[in-house]
Formats: structure tokens, C-alpha cells, sequence
């Protein structure tokens, strides 16, 4: 890089190697925790929008803390069976979600005919109860028009065993299209790929492998699907913990840890894998 930039110094000025600089940062946006502190500040510096049950339950519900696997700091989601509900209003159910908002970069909200490429760490802790109800961890939903139902999710479930599930919601043929056992998530750290070209004819695929070894633990390609709502302004991600509380029953109090997310328009690199062995 420092060799390119010396170059366009040289032959075409400072202002290309500028140029160069500010193309290189639009190509994907990124989030990384930082230190203990000034979460929701870092999180919406980039961007992304936050959805919790603070202003009843007034503690934050996404903080930083230092893992030990990965030797640096992470996000922590922590939700509360008694006390959250979702922003505040809804009291069936849960939320504390980010997302990539309303005001975000172009790169963040994807219209129609637009390819957008997630990475992302996630880990679930150890004794992790989902329920027969919905528990999603990531979501790909439309903003505007039609967008009341998520058009993929990934939703631990449980049951005899418990999955972990990748659903569709479309004008046809939804329903869940991949499904594995839970227990490979539990306690360990996976990273999460996925590729959706946001369109009536569009795609989406879906790629969970571990993080120490690159082991795969689910992996899905869609064919051709209906990925765009009718009147949506755009499709966006969103990452958290949003559950029901219909069972409550076999809920508990939880802590998800999510780190690294990437996000971009331009190409499956711009968003590299964490993964040595591939």
C-alpha cells in the first residue's frame, strides 16, 4: 500500500492516493469492539442501529467484554427472561438487536439488484436454551413495504435434538431449508458467511464454520428464490437475540457474544475470513 501510494504521489499527486484511500474504505464497513465502554457510541459511529428494551429495564444490553479465546474484546448480548421485552412496546417477546439502520452507508442498505456479502463472529455459551418458539441470532429483513416477516433467519431451536435452522420467508416455497444439530455451536466460536442477491430472482447463501479449525457446521446455497418485498425501500441485516416468549418455560437469561462484523457490496474478499486453514 505504501508503495502504491508513493506512486501516485509521484505521477498523479496527492489527490489520487486520496482517491485510492477513500475507495478502499467504501468498500466494506466494518464493527469491532474496542474496550469496555461507549458501546451503543461505537456501534452507531458505524452506523448500524441499536433495538433494546432499555428504557424499562434501564441497564445496557450490549456491552464490551474481553474473551479469552480470542484474546480481544467482543460484543456481549445479554437478554433477560423476567425483565426485557422488545423496545419497550411488544411484551410477547424479546429484543436486543443492532442493525444496519436507516441512516447507514450505501453500503448498508441494499436495494433492488444489489449483491450483499455478511461476515460475522457469533458464539453461543454453554447451556444455551432456545425454545419451540422462535429464537433468531441473525435476520436479513426489507425496510418498508411488505417487510413484517424476515426474509432468512437463523434460529437455534429446541428439540429432541435441539437445531440450529436456516429459514426462508418469501411469496413461495418458505419454510426451513437447512437444519443441523445445535450442540457443534455451543461454546465455540463460529464464523458466519452469508451472500444474498436482494431481488425477485434472487439467491442467498449461507456458510457457519468454526472458527479454531475451519470445520464446516452448515452450509446452504438457495437456488433461485424471491429475496425482494413488494414497496421495500431497501433489505438490511440484523444480529442479536429476538425471541418469543410464548414457551417462556424453557427460557433463561442469556449472553451471545458477536464480534467482527463485515459488511459490503462489492466482493466476497472485501469481507475476508478470520479462517487460516481453508
Amino acid at each position: 500500500m505504501k508503495d502504491t501510494t508513493r506512486f501516485l504521489n509521484a505521477r498523479h499527486g496527492v489527490g489520487a492516493a486520496l482517491l485510492l484511500g477513500v475507495c478502499a474504505a467504501q468498500a466494506a464497513v466494518t464493527l469491532s469492539a474496542d474496550g469496555v465502554g461507549n458501546t451503543y457510541e461505537l456501534i452507531e459511529s458505524k452506523k448500524f442501529g441499536i433495538e433494546v428494551p432499555d428504557c424499562k429495564h434501564n441497564v445496557r444490553h450490549v456491552r464490551e467484554a474481553l474473551d479469552s479465546e480470542l484474546k480481544k474484546y467482543v460484543f456481549a448480548f445479554d437478554i433477560h427472561r423476567d425483565l426485557d421485552d422488545d423496545r419497550c412496546s411488544a411484551t410477547d417477546r424479546q429484543r436486543v438487536e443492532i442493525k444496519t439502520s436507516p441512516e447507514g452507508s450505501p453500503t448498508q442498505q441494499h436495494t433492488r439488484g444489489e449483491t450483499a456479502y455478511y461476515r460475522w463472529k457469533f458464539k453461543l455459551p454453554s447451556g444455551f436454551q432456545p425454545s419451540p418458539s422462535f429464537t433468531h441470532i441473525h435476520q436479513v429483513k426489507a425496510y418498508g413495504g411488505d417487510d413484517d416477516s424476515p426474509i432468512l433467519t437463523l434460529t437455534p431451536r429446541f428439540g429432541n435434538p435441539s437445531t440450529l435452522q436456516v429459514i426462508y420467508t418469501g411469496s413461495s416455497n418458505s419454510g426451513v431449508k437447512a437444519e443441523v444439530n445445535l450442540a457443534p455451536f455451543i461454546n465455540t466460536w463460529v464464523e458466519a458467511y452469508v451472500r444474498i442477491l436482494n431481488d425477485d430472482n434472487g439467491s442467498i447463501q449461507v456458510t457457519l464454520r468454526r472458527l479454531s479449525d475451519g470445520a464446516s457446521l452448515l452450509s446452504w446455497k438457495s437456488g433461485t428464490l424471491d429475496t425482494w418485498r413488494t414497496g421495500a425501500s431497501y433489505n438490511r441485516g440484523k444480529w442479536g437475540i429476538y425471541r418469543s416468549l410464548d414457551n417462556k418455560s424453557y427460557l433463561r437469561d442469556e449472553t451471545v457474544l458477536f464480534a467482527d462484523w463485515c459488511v459490503t457490496e462489492t466482493a466476497k474478499k472485501d469481507c475476508p475470513s478470520a479462517i487460516k486453514k481453508q
